[in-house]
């Protein structure tokens, strides 16, 4: 027996992190009844918090979805496993904690596409805005927010030696990735309090959860939205095994992703007609972008045994190694425990064709044959290399009307030329950086994928071979004006009243980094959007100036 509706102004669906900033913005006004939903559970999980538990909660299905993609054709016909979070905070709650923008050439060309609003000197503002950063505030930076950003708590002496051969590279040395160019060596900065993870969870729902006109429930998968007279009217799910209508009396805003969104659209009737009708679904407005776009970092891990190095696969190798991780982490929240899973970046070009950094390096002194599996037994560290920019196009559907089936995730790796052309000279650059004098001492000698692949095509097979996701999927309900756009400028669904997309998924063209904090500013724009419609960007205040 269905549950009768209940009724709320916003119904905002997936509690990841834009939908805990989200609910945090549109609760503030004590007028506005907020309903968060969330499918997974309490992120009350131990190892949540210990920045190294991100080994025991991707894969884990309290923590993690679990998904896998279709065979890749690009991959030599493997398919990969596709972690998203599920759990609230999603997947801030089980990522690797950088704090990431990305460049500001990434917004100008959202801007530039026909999305006004978008651009770096407008967005920048609201990535200050949630920010807490650990240097206080600045031109780049604030310290007013709930987003915490602090440095990490250690380092190795062979990621500083790294450090140094990719200066004697030509990849200078910098200190902050997030001015707006990103190109150089460095620490990342973590999302991290005092050492332990901070989750979106923590920095925007912990702190409001006595606010009465914020409802939080977890453990509800939604099917889909319904729709009366075309407009987006409720949200239709699953809790404890009874069907539940949410109703909407302003606004329902899709959160949950660039896996979740689009199967909720689809499940919803909204989508291409291509898709929804061989499954029985009726099409009440076709909408043919919906789950296309599709653009990931593939990752190539370079591996290199060492000598004279201590590195994390020694340390961890041993039980007293792993007490000693223990006690030092118990005494100061430091140490080895206190890892994010890459703690050394770089970004830098390709090739001298490259107008600004297309290639992210994830620099970590360990090494293993692939996650979840145990460290090597040899000293070595993993210089972890992805295309920022892919050319590579995807999509990701649903398989079926129910929504417990897993989706059809298929990123097409490697099949646009420029993405393979890109990954080979993405292993010469590597190995140029390895053989640097500062290396020297430690005889790096390449374990995977290999020093005797040299030339073009073995490049090309060796990237097919070692590729795999570093869990950045973006662009499967692309903001635009065309006729494969979803959204509009302002993230509401095109032909839709009463429904926004505000999450990952919303990316015209992927983000030159991370993305969990790019996916924050996402959402602090759409409570911009939703809560003052009138607001003009930077941009338009400069026209208009101009125009006066």
């Amino acid at each position: 027996m269905p549950i009768a509706a209940a009724q709320y102004d916003y119904v905002v669906v997936g509690a990841g992190p834009a939908g805990c900033l989200l609910a945090n913005r549109l609760s503030a006004n004590p007028a506005h009844r907020v309903l968060l939903l969330e499918a997974g559970g309490r992120d009350n999980y131990p190892w949540i918090h210990i920045p190294v538990g991100y080994l025991f909660c991707i894969g884990n299905p309290r923590t993690d979805w679990c998904f896998k993609t279709e065979a890749q054709e690009g991959l030599q016909g493997r398919a990969l496993s596709y972690p998203r979070g599920k759990v609230l905070g999603g997947c801030s709650s089980i990522n690797g904690m950088i704090y990431m923008r990305g460049q500001a050439r990434d917004y100008d060309g959202w801007a530039a596409e026909g999305n006004p609003g978008w651009a770096w000197d407008d967005v920048l503002p609201l990535f200050k805005q949630s920010e807490n950063h650990f240097a206080g505030d600045s031109p780049f930076h604030g310290d007013g927010g709930e987003w915490r950003v602090e440095q990490q708590r250690l380092h190795w002496p062979i990621l500083d030696a790294f450090r140094d051969a990719a200066q004697q590279s030509g990849i200078e040395n910098i200190s902050d990735f997030n001015q707006g160019d990103n190109e150089g060596c460095g620490y990342f900065q973590v999302n991290q309090k005092s050492g332990v993870r901070w989750n979106a969870a923590k920095a925007f729902l912990k702190p409001i959860r006595q606010r009465p006109n914020l409802t939080v429930l977890t453990g509800v998968e939604v099917d889909r939205v319904q729709l009366e007279n075309g407009r987006a009217a409720a949200v239709i799910g699953r809790q404890q095994g009874q069907q539940i209508t949410w109703r909407a009396r302003k606004e329902i805003v899709l959160c949950a992703g660039a896996v979740g969104s689009p199967g909720i659209l689809q499940r919803s009737g909204i989508g291409p007609a291509s898709v929804l009708k061989p499954l029985g679904i009726e099409v009440l407005h076709e909408l043919p972008g919906v789950g296309g776009n599709l653009q990931d970092h593939l990752q190539l891990r370079l591996i290199y045994k060492l000598e004279n190095a201590r590195t994390l696969n020694q340390v961890a190798g041993t039980l007293w190694g792993k007490m000693g991780m223990g006690l030092r982490y118990l005494y100061d929240r430091s140490g080895p425990l206190s890892m994010a899973p890459s703690q050394l970046g770089a970004f830098a070009r390709s090739g001298p064709e490259q107008t600004s950094a297309n290639l992210e390096y994830h620099v970590q002194p360990l090494s293993l044959e692939r996650f979840g599996e145990p460290l090597h037994a040899f000293p070595a560290f993993t210089a972890s290399v992805c295309d920022l920019r892919p050319q590579s196009r995807g999509r990701i559907d649903i398989r079926s009307a129910d929504p417990q089936d897993a989706p059809l995730i298929r990123p097409n790796y490697l099949s646009h030329p420029e993405d393979l052309r890109v990954a080979a000279d993405a292993i010469r650059l590597t190995r140029r950086i390895v053989a640097a004098p500062a290396l020297k001492s430690f005889n790096p000698v390449e374990y995977l994928p290999g020093a005797a692949l040299q030339t073009e095509e073995q490049l090309h097979e060796a990237a097919a071979r070692i590729g795999t996701t570093i869990f950045h999927p973006v662009g499967t309900c692309r903001m635009g004006s065309d006729k494969d756009a979803v959204v509009d400028a302002q993230l509401r669904v095109h032909g839709i009243p009463g429904l926004r997309i505000a999450d990952a998924s919303i990316m015209p063209r992927i983000t030159s980094g991370n993305t969990c904090s790019p996916t924050l500013m996402i959402a602090e724009k759409a409570a911009q959007l939703i809560l003052s419609p009138n607001t003009r960007s930077l941009a338009q205040e400069k026209e208009l100036v101009t125009a006066i």
